[in-house]
């Protein structure tokens, strides 16, 4: 075959369906969309992914919050590591279930209504909407589970009783605008970043070799990537939210302005980046875990549908 033949070949190769269906949902699919087929779908997938991340990496988790919780040279203790898993993982379930319950369905409808060379655009939209749904419940929850781990509380429902006591119902959502501030666009970031190195992976090989899946190996891979990145980047971020969060009724900080300013004139400008090393590490684990959970049971929830409806391809990353 001459060269110009070859070259021909791949702009053709580039120019198919199969290209636009890694960029974009078909249009075959979208006359298709299960709105509720895929929220379930989503639901269940997220909810596998939130349990096995908590649950191994609790004690990284900890660590971070303890770093971050101590002023000037106060000592760390590394003892009860997992206290309060329990109580998190009741909130991590239904939180994590909403986040990608959302996500999934509003990234289809994104991605049908923007063009293919805007795809990132549709995936930070995506990941923005579901980390806004799914704060009403992952706020209380992270507000629980910080004072469990720096020891103001033994356990969940202790914390419940004597915040809502002590503070009123609105204790619970303490540092609801910081955590907004992190995570809206720490999800928005994590997912376009994990989506995005999937649609650069998958033509790699679409040029490279024959098309096919990613398996969990290099869906864990990218995920790593995307949650170590992200997480190092919003650090300061992380830092404001955890002292907003931990503060209670002792109201150290009037909001986050002058948590920021207070930090600054007391700590220095490098308390920002304090337990970056265990967030970095547990992020990053994290973003390997949970995407490589999260792909592989969406795998087996499309497996395990009706014959009928496998043509659905809902849960499908463009």
């Amino acid at each position: 075959m001459s060269r110009n033949s070859k070259t021909e070949s791949l702009g053709n190769a580039l120019n198919s369906s199969e290209y636009t269906n890694v960029a974009a949902v078909s249009s075959t699919q979208n006359k298709s969309f299960d709105f509720f087929g895929m929220l379930y779908e989503s639901a269940v997938a997220g909810a596998a992914a939130g349990t096995v991340v908590e649950a191994v990496l609790y004690p990284v988790d900890t660590i971070k919050t303890r770093l971050q919780a101590v002023r000037g040279g106060g000592e760390i203790v590394l003892k009860g590591l997992y206290s309060g898993l329990a109580g998190n993982l009741a909130g991590v379930i239904p939180a994590s279930a909403l986040f990608i319950g959302v996500y999934e369905p509003t990234k289809q409808k994104l991605l049908d209504i923007f063009p293919q060379n805007l795809s990132a655009v549709a995936h930070l939209a995506a990941g923005a909407i579901g980390g806004a749904a799914s704060s009403i419940v992952r706020v209380p929850t992270e507000v629980i589970k910080q004072r469990i781990q720096t020891g103001q509380f033994a356990s969940a429902p202790e914390a419940v009783r004597v915040i809502v006591a002590k503070e009123g119902f609105r204790g619970l959502f303490a540092g609801y605008g910081s955590f907004l501030l992190r995570d809206l666009p720490f999800d928005a970031i994590q997912f376009c970043i994990y989506e995005q190195l999937r649609i650069g992976y998958k033509l790699a090989f679409l040029m490279l070799q024959a098309r096919r899946d990613l398996n969990g190996p290099e869906n864990a891979i990218i995920g790593a990537f995307a949650g170590a990145i992200t997480g190092a980047v919003t650090t300061p971020l992380d830092m404001v939210k955890t002292r907003l969060m931990i503060q209670g009724s002792a109201k150290q900080y009037d909001g986050i302005f002058h948590c920021v300013d207070t930090i600054i004139r007391e700590e220095g400008s490098s308390a920002f980046f304090r337990g970056i090393g265990p967030r970095v590490l547990w992020i990053g684990i994290g973003g390997s875990i949970f995407f490589g959970v999260l792909e592989k049971t969406k795998q087996l929830l499309a497996h395990n549908r009706p014959p009928g409806d496998k043509k659905r391809d809902s849960l499908k990353l463009a």
